[in-house]
């Protein structure tokens, strides 16, 4: 059985468990296609994500005259086909209330994605989020091509669900992933009564040997470390405020925001109101190993987010046995609470504050302990070894049942080789 990945942006900094999940199952023996919409646009920090990169094959950066070609093929060997996805496809567009040429690019992107497919004699995708990926494998679906499964993370993609078509989504799916219980009730609640039993949980993945626990030396450091996209949803702005609140009484007191974004100058401009720019570092973004050495070295991870699905980077803290502050927001209790690090409400600097200052005053026996019950979660919970099993007996399930969903799929729907599609990219 062959098995796609297809991704909107890939690889990028924050898809890192994506690679993981993708490594996991060829460790099982599997090859597996990668996919994508287009490449990120801005230099890969990591080795591994380069390596990824000149793996993956790209719809949509660099290949125009490759999709204009496809949408004449499709016309001309698969008119059925291609008349079949275009009323779903009508109604995504107007749900999606994007313009015209967006949905225009995903039709023809979705023809070549079928025709590659073809040629790479691909049987089931698999796409992570629900967003414009999973639109472009639907409509390569309807008109002939594999069938596909999808990951859902959230939150974005249940900000404006109707825009994102999830029952239709769902219904043409072999399956649908959530990475929580909180996001499987979400998806359920967006799904036909008939497709409920479509959505299956499977926990995002670490690669666990990259994580030994570190011997902490609790004593040594009043540093804490805040990894992921400067962002409003990331909820840094609001750090400033809390470290003002107790540098006087922590003079040591430092915390390292670890990546980019947009509201990198709001954060700047907190700082420097507060008067601790020399206590809030930004430090960009950085390799997998760079985060790993950051966070081992810090007191705890701090993740004061307002909308999550439930972040990778809680999962590595716990594997390196650090406790983390972070917020009550939908999957996030499901692996943290008082017993592993601090969860408070969203948006509440008051509770950041005596979140941070509950950490620094913690002594080393007390954060020894919340490691090690974080460690025992994410060893149990977010092994990718167990993921790769779970969603590979999923990829079979979706192949034992693979059979032509519309009479005219074996017949009439043109391919080409795979050396005809490469001389188009």
């Amino acid at each position: 059985m062959k098995i796609a990945y297809l991704m909107n942006t890939y690889p990028l900094p924050s898809t890192t468990f994506i690679r993981r999940e993708i490594e996991a199952i060829e460790g099982l023996g599997h090859r597996i296609r990668r996919y994508a919409v287009r490449a990120w646009p801005q230099a890969l920090v990591d080795p591994r994500d380069r390596a990824e990169r000149a793996a993956t094959h790209y719809l949509l950066t660099r290949n125009l005259r490759g999709l204009l070609g496809a949408a004449v093929r499709e016309m001309l060997g698969n008119p059925r086909g291609l008349a079949r996805s275009l009323g779903p496809w009508l109604t995504l567009a107007r749900a999606a209330r994007n313009g015209p040429v967006r949905p225009v690019a995903y039709l023809l992107q979705a023809a070549y994605l079928r025709q590659r497919a073809a040629a790479e004699g691909i049987d089931h995708i698999h796409v992570h989020f629900a967003t414009n990926a999973t639109t472009v494998a639907m409509l390569a679906r309807l008109m002939g091509g594999p069938s596909y499964s999808f990951t859902a993370h959230g939150p974005d993609e249940f900000e404006e669900p109707e825009r994102l078509g999830f029952s239709d989504k769902i219904a043409q799916a072999r399956f649908a992933v959530a990475i929580s219980r909180y996001c499987q009730d979400r998806l359920i609640g967006l799904a036909r009564p008939e497709d409920g039993s479509k959505i299956r949980v499977a926990r995002c993945g670490l690669a666990l040997e990259e994580f030994a626990a570190v011997r902490p030396r609790w004593t040594d450091t009043q540093t804490l470390v805040c990894v992921g996209r400067l962002c409003a949803a990331k909820g840094q702005v609001m750090i400033p405020a809390a470290v003002a609140a107790l540098r006087g009484r922590f003079p040591d007191l430092k915390v390292v925001l670890v990546g980019d974004g947009d509201r990198r100058a709001e954060i700047e401009a907190a700082c420097r109101r507060h008067g601790v720019a020399d206590r809030v570092i930004l430090h960009g973004w950085a390799s997998n190993a760079e985060v790993r050495s950051l966070v081992a070295a810090s007191r705890a991870l701090l993740l004061p987010s307002f909308a999550e699905g439930l972040p990778v980077v809680i999962m590595e803290a716990f594997a390196l046995g650090r406790p983390v502050i972070s917020t009550h927001v939908a999957g996030i209790p499901e692996l943290l609470d008082a017993r592993c690090g601090w969860l408070i409400p969203p948006g509440d600097v008051e509770a950041l504050t005596q979140a941070m200052e509950a950490a620094l005053l913690a002594t080393p026996d007390e954060l020894t302990a919340k490691g090690a019950v974080g460690r025992e979660r994410v060893a149990r919970l977010h092994d990718r070894r167990a993921l790769a099993r779970t969603l590979w007996r999923l990829f079979e399930e979706a192949g034992a049942i693979r059979r032509p969903a519309f009479a005219d799929e074996r017949a009439g729907a043109s391919t080409i080789s795979s050396a005809g599609l490469a001389d188009q990219v």
